[in-house]
Protein backbone atom coordinates (compact mmCIF):
# COMPACT_ATOMS: atom_id res chain seq x y z
CA UNK A 1 0.00 0.00 0.00
CA UNK A 2 1.65 3.15 -0.76
CA UNK A 3 1.19 6.31 1.48
CA UNK A 4 0.71 10.13 0.69
CA UNK A 5 4.10 10.11 0.22
CA UNK A 6 5.70 7.03 -1.67
CA UNK A 7 9.59 7.45 -2.17
CA UNK A 8 11.92 4.96 -4.36
CA UNK A 9 15.58 4.56 -4.51
CA UNK A 10 15.88 8.66 -4.11
CA UNK A 11 19.25 9.71 -5.06
CA UNK A 12 20.37 13.52 -4.58
CA UNK A 13 24.26 14.78 -5.89
CA UNK A 14 25.61 18.03 -5.78
CA UNK A 15 28.40 18.78 -7.77
CA UNK A 16 31.40 20.67 -6.93
CA UNK A 17 33.62 21.65 -10.24
CA UNK A 18 33.55 17.94 -11.17
CA UNK A 19 33.57 16.00 -7.65
CA UNK A 20 30.16 15.04 -7.16
CA UNK A 21 28.73 14.75 -3.40
CA UNK A 22 26.21 11.71 -2.81
CA UNK A 23 24.04 13.64 -0.22
CA UNK A 24 21.23 10.92 -0.37
CA UNK A 25 22.07 7.06 -1.76
CA UNK A 26 19.06 5.41 -2.37
CA UNK A 27 15.91 6.57 -0.11
CA UNK A 28 12.95 4.53 -0.26
CA UNK A 29 9.98 5.57 2.01
CA UNK A 30 6.42 5.42 2.69
CA UNK A 31 4.65 7.74 4.99
CA UNK A 32 0.69 6.98 5.09
CA UNK A 33 -2.35 9.66 5.28
CA UNK A 34 -2.83 11.32 8.91
CA UNK A 35 1.14 9.98 10.00
CA UNK A 36 2.89 11.88 12.27
CA UNK A 37 6.60 11.41 11.87
CA UNK A 38 9.53 13.18 12.93
CA UNK A 39 13.17 12.69 10.97
CA UNK A 40 16.27 12.98 12.54
CA UNK A 41 19.84 12.43 11.89
CA UNK A 42 23.45 14.64 12.76
CA UNK A 43 24.44 17.18 10.44
CA UNK A 44 25.80 16.17 7.08
CA UNK A 45 23.08 12.90 7.78
CA UNK A 46 21.42 14.15 4.76
CA UNK A 47 17.69 15.25 6.78
CA UNK A 48 17.37 18.90 5.13
CA UNK A 49 18.07 17.83 1.75
CA UNK A 50 15.61 15.10 2.05
CA UNK A 51 12.82 17.76 3.63
CA UNK A 52 13.57 20.31 0.53
CA UNK A 53 13.06 17.23 -1.43
CA UNK A 54 9.13 16.18 0.51
CA UNK A 55 8.84 19.61 0.49
CA UNK A 56 9.00 20.17 -3.53
CA UNK A 57 11.56 22.48 -2.95
CA UNK A 58 14.20 20.32 -4.85
CA UNK A 59 13.75 17.49 -7.18
CA UNK A 60 15.89 14.33 -6.70
CA UNK A 61 18.84 13.57 -9.32
CA UNK A 62 17.33 9.88 -9.29
CA UNK A 63 14.33 7.98 -8.13
CA UNK A 64 11.21 8.49 -8.12
CA UNK A 65 8.59 10.70 -5.17
CA UNK A 66 4.90 10.29 -5.81
CA UNK A 67 3.11 12.91 -3.52
CA UNK A 68 -0.92 12.18 -2.87
CA UNK A 69 -0.58 10.58 -6.28
CA UNK A 70 1.20 12.75 -8.55
CA UNK A 71 4.65 11.83 -9.68
CA UNK A 72 6.85 14.86 -8.78
CA UNK A 73 10.02 13.75 -9.29
CA UNK A 74 10.61 15.48 -12.76
CA UNK A 75 8.04 18.24 -12.31
CA UNK A 76 9.00 21.47 -13.91
CA UNK A 77 9.42 24.30 -11.54
CA UNK A 78 5.96 26.15 -12.26
CA UNK A 79 3.90 22.73 -11.47
CA UNK A 80 6.16 22.34 -8.26
CA UNK A 81 5.55 25.48 -7.07
CA UNK A 82 1.90 25.16 -7.20
CA UNK A 83 1.35 21.26 -5.96
CA UNK A 84 3.78 23.17 -2.88
CA UNK A 85 0.98 25.94 -2.64
CA UNK A 86 -1.31 23.17 -2.50
CA UNK A 87 -0.17 20.15 -1.21
CA UNK A 88 2.37 21.40 1.70
CA UNK A 89 2.47 23.93 5.07
CA UNK A 90 5.47 24.38 5.76
CA UNK A 91 6.37 25.75 9.24
CA UNK A 92 9.80 27.21 9.74
CA UNK A 93 12.33 27.59 12.32
CA UNK A 94 12.75 31.16 11.53
CA UNK A 95 9.15 32.04 11.44
CA UNK A 96 9.65 33.45 7.88
CA UNK A 97 6.82 36.64 8.66
CA UNK A 98 6.53 39.89 6.38
CA UNK A 99 6.88 42.90 9.11
CA UNK A 100 4.98 44.80 7.89
CA UNK A 101 1.73 42.88 7.54
CA UNK A 102 -0.51 42.08 10.14
CA UNK A 103 -0.97 38.61 11.80
CA UNK A 104 -3.71 37.77 9.23
CA UNK A 105 -1.85 39.39 6.05
CA UNK A 106 0.58 36.92 6.95
CA UNK A 107 -1.75 33.47 7.49
CA UNK A 108 -3.55 35.07 4.33
CA UNK A 109 -0.51 35.28 2.01
CA UNK A 110 -0.84 31.80 0.62
CA UNK A 111 -4.80 32.32 -0.64
CA UNK A 112 -3.49 35.18 -2.79
CA UNK A 113 -1.54 33.02 -4.94
CA UNK A 114 -4.57 31.00 -5.44
CA UNK A 115 -6.49 33.87 -6.67
CA UNK A 116 -9.16 34.07 -3.33
CA UNK A 117 -10.79 37.22 -2.67
CA UNK A 118 -9.61 39.69 0.26
CA UNK A 119 -12.89 38.96 2.24
CA UNK A 120 -12.56 35.05 1.68
CA UNK A 121 -9.05 35.39 2.82
CA UNK A 122 -9.57 37.16 6.09
CA UNK A 123 -12.75 34.71 7.08
CA UNK A 124 -10.29 32.08 6.41
CA UNK A 125 -6.96 33.47 7.84
CA UNK A 126 -9.24 34.47 11.02
CA UNK A 127 -10.57 30.39 11.01
CA UNK A 128 -7.39 29.02 11.31
CA UNK A 129 -5.89 31.44 13.53
CA UNK A 130 -8.71 30.89 15.72
CA UNK A 131 -7.23 26.90 15.96
CA UNK A 132 -4.00 28.15 17.11
CA UNK A 133 -5.63 29.63 19.50
CA UNK A 134 -4.45 33.46 18.03
CA UNK A 135 -7.65 35.22 16.72
CA UNK A 136 -7.24 38.10 19.35
CA UNK A 137 -3.59 39.14 18.00
CA UNK A 138 -4.54 38.88 14.24
CA UNK A 139 -4.29 43.04 13.41
CA UNK A 140 -0.76 42.78 15.49
CA UNK A 141 2.29 42.97 13.44
CA UNK A 142 5.60 40.39 14.26
CA UNK A 143 7.20 42.97 15.65
CA UNK A 144 4.72 42.73 18.69
CA UNK A 145 4.04 39.50 18.75
CA UNK A 146 5.98 37.19 21.25
CA UNK A 147 7.97 33.85 19.96
CA UNK A 148 5.70 31.62 20.72
CA UNK A 149 3.20 33.61 19.26
CA UNK A 150 5.13 34.43 15.97
CA UNK A 151 5.17 30.57 15.18
CA UNK A 152 1.60 30.11 15.86
CA UNK A 153 0.83 32.89 13.16
CA UNK A 154 3.37 30.98 11.03
CA UNK A 155 1.40 27.21 11.95
CA UNK A 156 -2.13 28.98 10.77
CA UNK A 157 -0.27 29.96 7.98
CA UNK A 158 0.57 26.85 6.89
CA UNK A 159 -3.09 24.98 7.66
CA UNK A 160 -4.47 28.34 5.47
CA UNK A 161 -4.90 25.85 2.25
CA UNK A 162 -5.86 22.89 4.11
CA UNK A 163 -2.42 20.89 2.90
CA UNK A 164 -2.15 17.00 2.56
CA UNK A 165 0.68 17.25 4.60
CA UNK A 166 2.40 19.55 7.24
CA UNK A 167 6.18 19.88 7.15
CA UNK A 168 8.17 21.45 10.09
CA UNK A 169 11.39 22.48 9.83
CA UNK A 170 12.98 22.65 13.29
CA UNK A 171 9.22 24.64 14.57
CA UNK A 172 11.07 24.89 18.34
CA UNK A 173 14.32 25.82 17.53
CA UNK A 174 14.15 29.55 18.66
CA UNK A 175 12.02 29.15 21.38
CA UNK A 176 12.44 28.89 25.04
CA UNK A 177 11.25 25.38 26.86
CA UNK A 178 7.67 26.53 27.77
CA UNK A 179 7.03 27.69 24.56
CA UNK A 180 8.42 24.79 22.87
CA UNK A 181 5.63 22.42 24.65
CA UNK A 182 2.84 24.94 23.61
CA UNK A 183 3.60 24.66 19.89
CA UNK A 184 4.29 20.87 20.19
CA UNK A 185 0.49 20.82 21.59
CA UNK A 186 -0.96 22.80 18.96
CA UNK A 187 0.97 20.49 16.41
CA UNK A 188 -0.40 17.44 17.89
CA UNK A 189 -3.48 18.78 17.88
CA UNK A 190 -3.22 19.26 14.21
CA UNK A 191 -2.36 15.82 14.33
CA UNK A 192 -4.98 14.49 15.82
CA UNK A 193 -7.46 16.88 13.60
CA UNK A 194 -6.67 14.78 10.65
CA UNK A 195 -3.32 16.61 8.59
CA UNK A 196 -0.57 14.10 8.27
CA UNK A 197 2.61 15.86 9.90
CA UNK A 198 6.36 15.23 9.51
CA UNK A 199 8.50 16.89 11.83
CA UNK A 200 12.35 18.03 11.07
CA UNK A 201 14.25 18.19 14.78
CA UNK A 202 17.45 17.63 15.87
CA UNK A 203 16.07 17.23 19.43
CA UNK A 204 15.46 14.27 21.45
CA UNK A 205 12.86 15.56 23.06
CA UNK A 206 10.34 17.23 20.68
CA UNK A 207 10.64 13.51 18.45
CA UNK A 208 9.05 12.02 21.77
CA UNK A 209 5.90 13.26 20.25
CA UNK A 210 5.87 11.94 16.72
CA UNK A 211 4.41 8.34 16.59
CA UNK A 212 7.13 7.68 13.73
CA UNK A 213 10.82 8.53 13.91
CA UNK A 214 13.18 7.96 11.37
CA UNK A 215 16.92 8.30 11.83
CA UNK A 216 19.18 9.59 8.58
CA UNK A 217 22.93 8.64 8.51
CA UNK A 218 25.17 9.57 5.53
CA UNK A 219 22.18 9.97 3.48
CA UNK A 220 20.38 6.57 4.03
CA UNK A 221 18.24 5.42 6.77
CA UNK A 222 19.47 4.12 9.46
CA UNK A 223 16.40 3.46 12.14
CA UNK A 224 12.58 3.55 11.12
CA UNK A 225 10.59 3.09 14.70
CA UNK A 226 7.26 3.36 15.68
CA UNK A 227 7.26 5.23 19.58
CA UNK A 228 5.15 3.17 21.47
CA UNK A 229 4.28 6.07 24.31
CA UNK A 230 4.43 9.27 22.11
CA UNK A 231 3.83 12.52 24.29
CA UNK A 232 0.73 13.86 23.70
CA UNK A 233 0.11 16.23 26.81
CA UNK A 234 2.27 19.00 28.48
CA UNK A 235 1.48 22.35 29.28
CA UNK A 236 -1.72 24.04 28.49
CA UNK A 237 -1.31 26.27 25.59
Amino acid sequence: MHGIIHLEEIRKSYYLGKHELQVLKGISLDILKNEYVALMGPSGSGKSTLMNLLGCLDTPSGGKYVLNGKDVSRMPDNDLAEVRNKEIGFVFQQFNLLPRLTAAENVSLPLVYSGINKKERHERAMEVLTRVKLDDRAHHKPNELSGGQAQRVAIARALINNPSIILADEPTGNLDSRTSYEIMDIVGKIHRDGNTVILVTHEEDISHYAHRVIRLRDGVIESDNINANPVTTTVSA
